[in-house]
């Protein structure tokens, strides 16, 4: 299993920019799609954009053309960049990698989950 660990999470307030991080312990990170997941108190895990090894990306429509998801391979990091943030943001962002089924969660690895608040 790839290890993964996030940071970057914080309170900002409604438009303001934030930049995640997750870090990957493993060898394998050059040929895993790494990708992040959000959760709120009631709701399930959703997808919310993720990066092959080759730097193909793929978002959900609620924060297209507001996210940027990047790799740095060498580095063994990706990185989601979130701007225009709005209050229904706020959530527990994971990363997470060797998905089968992106849209259900369906994942074998998953950081310990970061805090995103956006204030109105």
């Amino acid at each position: 299993q790839v290890q993964l660990v996030e940071s970057g999470g914080g309170l900002v307030q409604t438009g303001d920019s934030l930049r995640l991080s997750c870090a990957a312990s493993t060898r394998t990170f050059r040929t895993t799609t790494i990708g992040w997941f959000r959760q709120v108190p009631g709701k399930e895990r959703e997808f919310v954009a993720r990066a092959d090894w080759m730097g193909g990306t793929n978002y959900a429509d609620s924060v297209k053309g507001r996210f940027t998801i990047s790799r740095d391979n060498a580095k063994n990091t990706v990185s989601l960049q979130m701007s225009s943030l709005r209050p229904e943001d706020t959530a527990v962002y994971f990363c997470a990698a060797t998905c089968t089924n992106w849209n259900t969660s369906r994942c074998n690895s998953w950081g310990q989950g970061t805090q995103v608040t956006v204030s109105s």
